[in-house]
Parts: C-alpha cells; sequence; structure tokens
C-alpha cells in the first residue's frame, strides 16, 4: 500500500504478526472529532456522554482517546490484548485508519521502521 507524498510502503499483512505496537508503547494522543465520538458511542451502543466520560480525556479544545497502563506500556483504551487487535475497529477513529501514513513520520521514518514490521523503502 502507498500513499503519495511519502517513501516507503505499508503491507497491510504484517498486522496479524505485530502484536499491536501502534496501539501500544509510548503514551499518545488520538484525537476524535465529534462526528468519531458519535460513530464509536453508536458502535458501542452507549450514550455519547456516558461515552466520553469512559474513554476520553479533554485536552485543550480537544478530545483524546484514554490509554490503558499495562506495564511499561500506555495501551490505547480499544486495544484488547487478549486477540492483539483493535475492539473498536470498524469503528477506529481517522488517526487509526490513515497509520502509518502520518505527516510526521515524513521525517521520522527510522522510529516508524522500528514500531512497523509492515514498512518497506520504495
Amino acid at each position: 500500500m502507498r500513499q503519495d507524498g511519502f517513501d516507503f510502503a505499508f503491507v497491510p499483512s504484517a498486522c496479524d504478526s505485530c502484536e499491536g505496537r501502534c496501539c501500544t508503547g509510548e503514551s499518545g494522543n488520538i484525537f476524535v472529532s465529534p462526528q468519531e465520538i458519535s460513530a464509536l458511542a453508536s458502535y458501542l451502543k452507549m450514550d455519547e456522554d456516558l461515552f466520553r466520560s469512559t474513554y476520553l480525556l479533554k485536552k485543550g479544545y480537544k478530545f483524546s482517546l484514554k490509554e490503558r497502563i499495562v506495564g511499561m506500556s500506555h495501551d490505547c483504551i480499544f486495544f484488547d490484548r487478549k486477540i492483539g487487535a483493535c475492539g473498536v475497529y470498524e469503528a477506529r477513529p481517522m488517526q487509526c485508519r490513515t497509520f502509518p501514513f502520518w505527516d510526521y513520520f515524513k521525517t521520522h521514518l527510522s522510529e516508524l521502521k522500528r514500531e512497523c514490521p509492515g514498512i518497506i523503502d520504495v
């Protein structure tokens, strides 16, 4: 899989053996839009206010998914270690859908390669 403007390609089948490195590890933010909040709440069959209080943190004017600390790792609140996958995959936010094609990785390719086994040079 390729995307214009990026000097690498991504092999999605690598996710099968990865164990969720993009969803675990260092602390970070997965920002969600109001539309994504609504979609996630609907997917989980929850009231939006309950969803916000249960799964989101307010960061300035934005909302980010909470993290769960597991040992030394900060896991996305929706990452399921038992199955090694996202528990809300069908409704995951755009930030997750577009990984690894984030502008940040245009200048941090070596970091991305350490994190994601699906990255190949082109």
